[in-house]
């Protein structure tokens, strides 16, 4: 029998510790992911809730804006908005101001189901940190967004494109 080796110590190795967070952070989020997706639409990709997400938060929002923001290609952007589209989630319509764009909304029914699902989730967390001092639910808030702003900053200096 094989064990693992131990957990890097956060004083000793902080991004060693760190990288090993994240890591079960994310896998942890992306097996939350289809089910969230799920409680939108039951036909939606787990990957569609975070594009919801941005264009409730930036309603007229483009496709390029959204392939720029998650960092992925047009083409990506654009077969999850038809998808999002053919289950009446979003809607476009042409941009006045670049008739070679289009801005998106979330339809009433996409913001109804959007709504609910984040509402969900935000009541998830908080029975989960329900132990936590709201302090350091706030502080964990605060670093993780300074934690992305940072890795954004780093992705966009070192992007190859």
């Amino acid at each position: 029998m094989t064990h693992a080796p131990p957990a890097p110590d956060p004083t000793a190795d902080p991004v060693g510790a760190l990288e090993r967070e994240l890591r079960i952070l994310v896998r942890r989020a992306a097996s939350s992911a289809a089910q969230t997706a799920r409680r939108v639409h039951p036909e939606l990709d787990a990957s569609a809730y975070p594009l919801l997400a941005h264009i409730h938060l930036n309603p007229g929002t483009r496709g390029s804006d959204l392939a720029a923001h998650f960092g992925v290609g047009r083409a990506t952007v654009s077969r999850q908005l038809s998808r999002l589209a053919q289950l009446g989630l979003i809607h476009r319509e042409v941009d006045p101001e670049d008739t070679r764009g289009q801005q998106i909304t979330l339809t009433d029914d996409g913001e109804a189901r959007f709504a609910a699902a984040r509402d969900g989730r935000i009541d998830a967390l908080g029975h989960a940190l329900a132990e936590w001092d709201p302090a350091d639910v706030a502080q964990l808030a605060t670093l993780l967004r300074r934690y992305s702003e940072s890795w954004v900053r780093w992705r966009d200096a070192h992007s190859t494109d």
